[in-house]
């Protein structure tokens, strides 16, 4: 087990050597997700598991842990959603191998290399578990959505009828 992240990796003899990687990455060092939260700030605790499965297919488990900053969409206001990810990615050399992956195992097309670029993964992995629309589940409406205006509320004792028009039209 190493604690420290290699910038890339090959594959096949990660899954050869049962290697695993466990550490932190901060958030500030993936671009692609930074574009998609409020804040930067935070660290990704990661592990990264390589091997081969009952049926001899190779893969990468992948768990991470991160406090993420986004914009609620009810209340637009920053918040801290805590995003965890546990996916099991089977390593495959093209799309014609997908079919024989294990049910539950996602595909991860590896380069004709070999060579896979580990926190580009755990990045990927965590812009896919961000949900739509976040939604801080302590916020509320603000008052004028929840209330109706005065102006908005139908009026009181109104006797007049909609078709009355109608009935004189008709005479």
């Amino acid at each position: 087990m190493s604690v420290t992240l290699p910038e890339s990796v090959d594959a096949w003899r990660m899954v050869s050597a049962r290697r695993s990687f466990v550490g932190t990455l901060p958030v500030a060092s993936m671009p692609r997700l930074c574009g998609m939260l409020a804040g930067n700030s935070g660290e990704v605790e990661f592990e990264l598991e390589f091997g081969r499965d009952e049926l001899g297919t190779a893969y990468l488990d992948v768990r991470a842990k991160a406090p993420l900053t986004v914009v609620c969409q009810r209340s637009l206001e920053p918040f801290v959603l805590p995003v965890e990810v546990d996916n099991r990615l089977g390593l495959i050399r093209s799309e014609r191998e997908e079919s024989g992956l294990s049910p539950g195992c996602e595909p991860l097309l590896v380069e004709e290399t070999g060579m896979l670029v580990t926190a580009d993964v755990i990045e990927d992995e965590l812009l896919l578990a961000l949900p739509l629309v976040p939604i801080n589940p302590d916020s509320a409406l603000p008052e004028e959505v929840t209330s109706p205006s005065e102006d908005d509320s139908p009026a009181q004792g109104r006797t007049d009828n909609p078709f009355a028009v109608l009935r004189e039209l008709k005479k």
